[in-house]
């Protein structure tokens, strides 16, 4: 709790020190991404009102702006999803086919050349930060021309390959293939899951900010995902969103002194609320869901706290704020509904693995207190945001429809009925296109046969806009219907891009 105070009171330090008869607002709006990691439909008190969790700088922001009921991530997972946002284009496509990345033997899975939202903005005149947690790869630098070996992703076993392949990290020197390669002017951020995945060091502007020299303490060993690697000995799991949150709010200050004539770009990652749910001092307690719904209470100060300094700075009236989650959540606590009513949880293809809460305020320009039913999905971004800034030549976002349409409020655009594709954590397919949902095979993630009577049924069909909990496969009562979806989603998986 010192700490988050700390950071906020020499953010606010810096706020009061700004020049006050600063140069009209830029005309290209300052966007604000903020994107929680596991935070599910029904965590918020704006999207359940029989939530156990208060939310209240969620709630407000939903008040300010636009509240979208039917947005999605592209994955049902971590990895993948980032991904999709940060390029417009599906996981899928590249080596990356189920499951998240691990370890330092995985180089990035955005190559280099490939625009991302950084380069989009940053060629259209944005100032680009992205902090918080990365998870799409790095390229670590090794002690005498070691070759990083295969791990295959078997954290839970810190030995062999593993104990190896960390042992020969420089760590003194900077890694490459990550934000500042990728259109991003500062960083700062973890390689992984920022309090399951080692190293457990935050990384700044490519440089590890410290040697991660020790183990990790006897008490994290055996919590809920914790994989066992080196650790900055100064490392606090429980600080490490007030820290990002700081971080972001510097940004802005060093932004507003040195760059007041551009506009910038804020990709804030959190960490919370995933596993392994170690809360800090100010959030224990906050909740009637436990540690889980602690740290949902976490992200929602940070919410606050990046608020704040828009008001303070009075940047809000042309700031997009927008606010998401990266994928579905984990099983609420105490009878808590973490993803609604809707079926299934993270790495689920049902509804509860990859419909997410999506807020956006853009004051002025988004209605306030406006809901939209609207599909889209986290790949969107790269279409919506060329559309805002009116930069039509870059390339990329081959996977993107623009929503713009949708948060102005106006007729639905062509974006809507556009078909979106869904990805679980063990490569099971889904589409949706208007109201159908398609999902590939008869069996759900876990192996189960969703109609053992049915010998001939390699799919499930659902209509979400009567049944967004899908409890009625329709399949056998829409043939054509199944036909058109089997055949665009082929397509879809076969074009090249």
């Amino acid at each position: 709790m010192k700490k988050m105070i700390m950071l906020i009171s020499v953010s606010l330090t810096f706020v009061a020190c700004v020049n006050q008869n600063k140069k009209k607002p830029n005309k290209l709006p300052n966007i604000v991404f903020i994107m929680a990691d596991d935070m599910g439909y029904g965590d918020a008190g704006c999207y359940n009102g029989e939530s156990f969790i208060p939310t209240p700088n969620i709630d407000m922001l939903a008040s300010e702006g636009m509240l979208f009921t039917d947005a999605h991530s592209p994955s049902a997972v971590c990895t993948p999803s980032r991904y999709g946002l940060l390029s417009g284009r599906y996981c899928w496509r590249t080596r990356l086919k189920r499951g998240v990345i691990l370890g330092y033997d995985e180089t990035p899975l955005i190559e280099e050349g490939r625009n991302t939202l950084g380069s989009l903005l940053q060629e259209s005149g944005y100032r680009t930060a992205s902090i918080g947690k990365w998870h799409i790869g790095l390229n670590w630098q090794t002690k005498n021309n070691y070759i990083l070996r295969n791990d295959n992703n078997k954290w839970q076993e810190y030995s062999g390959v593993i104990k190896e392949n960390e042992a020969h990290i420089d760590f003194s020197k900077p890694v490459s293939g990550g934000p500042e390669d990728l259109g991003f002017d500062y960083s700062f951020i973890t390689l992984g899951c920022s309090t399951s995945d080692p190293p457990y060091v935050f990384i700044e502007n490519s440089y590890p900010v410290a040697i991660p020299s020790v183990m990790p303490p006897d008490e994290y060993i055996g919590l809920p995902g914790f994989m066992t690697g080196l650790m900055d000995p100064e490392w606090s799991q429980e600080e490490v969103d007030p820290i990002f949150t700081g971080k972001g709010i510097d940004f802005i200050d060093d932004h507003l002194e040195n760059y007041p004539d551009k506009p910038f770009f804020l990709y804030l990652a959190l960490s919370s609320p995933h596993i392994p749910f170690l809360v800090p001092d100010f959030a224990k307690g906050k909740t009637e869901e436990g540690p889980r719904g602690d740290l949902v209470y976490v992200v929602d100060q940070s919410v606050g706290e990046i608020n704040k300094t828009l008001d303070k700075f009075q940047i809000k009236d042309n700031t997009l704020f927008i606010f998401t989650s990266d994928n579905g959540p984990r099983k609420g606590a105490n009878g808590h509904k973490s993803a609604g009513d809707l079926r299934g949880f993270k790495g689920s293809v049902w509804e509860g693995g990859h419909r997410v809460p999506f807020i956006a305020r853009w004051p002025g320009k988004i209605k306030a207190g406006s809901k939209s039913d609207d599909l889209l999905s986290l790949s969107d971004m790269f279409a919506t945001f060329r559309d805002i800034i009116g930069y039509k030549d870059i390339e990329g976002g081959e996977d993107s429809y623009s929503i713009l349409s949708s948060l102005m409020g106006e007729d639905s655009g062509e974006g809507v009925e556009k078909p979106r594709v869904f990805h679980s954590s063990k490569g099971v397919f889904a589409i949706r296109k208007g109201d159908w949902k398609f999902i590939v095979g008869g069996k759900d993630d876990a192996g189960n046969e969703s109609n053992p009577d049915s010998d001939a049924k390699i799919g499930q069909l659902y209509d979400i806009s009567s049944d967004p909990n899908e409890t009625n496969d329709i399949w056998e009562e829409h043939p054509e219907k199944v036909k058109e979806l089997m055949g665009i989603l082929g397509e879809i998986r076969n074009s090249e891009n």
